[in-house]
């Protein structure tokens, strides 16, 4: 896979990473595999795909360890690996934010040792707590780097305010939002910034959440424990009025000899410099599918039919 460095003073890194959260949360939970999970992700770095991220809170904490099984040995330093803090499990099964420095210094060393590693390459915080003053919360991420116990650290789901406060007291080596052909919100600000501060961007659910691959077409698909269920743009009508947005992504793969997949990769890959897609997959063909788009060319033309789609009927959440 062609690789790129990680924002302007990062390593290099394959452009394409794989976001670990679906093998033991969220996404059909019932038909859980770590063993499988362990070969996708051992299969992954084999194929350039060297970004691995994943967060204490999915699991909730059980993830870390999916992932720390699979970098065991000689594995670990073929990977660059990413973790978050700043949620802990609540009662409405979303999680609560917790951006208490004591917080983050107790976390990464749990994060640390179900990683079954000595550092992590990024540490992100998962949401920034509106009760703490995100210098502290920063601060403390900071604090792990000059531990060693980090390499460098990321915000998650941020303002261009937040990040600029965050970059007064540490570099932001990285931001990481959802960004897909249905979900465009920070090419208004966030982007760009990242763009000129030569911050790396890491989107997440670049497909959709799995629509944009076509492979759901109705609602009683999604398995009784999917998240996806309570999400606005799954819900049947609104599901039904989306599929003309998968129409149309099908209809520019054909054209261009990809699959729907690897074309909606390729147009997130094609808004910046240092963007890195983390699809999740726990499915080696859809895991090779989605490290092909790397090699997917977008035309202008080709992109400016996608920039064209309409935004999708429903909200995020």
């Amino acid at each position: 896979m062609r690789t790129t460095t990680f924002g302007t003073h990062g390593p290099e890194t394959g452009v394409i990473g794989l976001g670990c959260m679906g093998m033991t949360w969220a996404y059909d939970v019932r038909n859980r595999d770590d063993e499988n999970s362990v070969k996708v992700i051992r299969q992954a770095l084999d194929l350039g795909v060297t970004l691995i991220d994943t967060a204490d809170m999915y699991g909730p904490f059980t993830n870390e360890e999916v992932v720390g099984a699979a970098l065991a040995g000689p594995y670990r330093e073929r990977a660059f690996l990413a973790t978050k803090v700043g949620i802990v499990p609540g009662g409405s099964g979303q999680g609560e934010r917790n951006g208490r420095p004591e917080h983050v210094r107790r976390s990464i060393d749990d994060s640390l040792r179900r990683l079954g590693t000595d550092h992590v390459d990024l540490y992100q915080l998962h949401r920034v707590d509106p009760d703490v003053p995100i210098e502290e919360t920063w601060g403390a991420l900071a604090e792990t780097v000059a531990a060693g116990k980090v390499r460098r650290i990321g915000l998650s789901e941020v303002s261009v305010e937040e990040i600029k406060r965050a970059q007064s007291v540490h570099p932001v080596a990285s931001v990481q939002s959802e960004l897909s052909l249905w979900t465009r919100d920070v090419l208004a600000d966030v982007l760009p910034y990242t763009e000129e501060q030569g911050i790396a961007f890491l989107p997440f659910s670049p497909l959709g959440r799995g629509f944009l691959t076509g492979s759901i077409a109705s609602f009683d698909e999604l398995p009784a424990d999917d998240f996806r269920r309570r999400l606005p743009r799954f819900q049947q009508d609104a599901l039904k009025a989306n599929l003309a947005l998968v129409g149309k992504v099908k209809a520019v793969a054909e054209r261009v000899g990809a699959t729907p997949a690897q074309v909606a990769l390729a147009w997130v890959l094609a808004q910046g410099r240092y963007v890195f897609p983390i699809p999740g997959t726990r499915t080696p063909r859809y895991l090779v599918d989605n490290a092909g788009a790397a090699e997917v060319v977008l035309s202008a033309a080709d992109l400016a039919e996608l920039d064209a789609l309409p935004a999708p009927t429903g909200s995020r959440y």
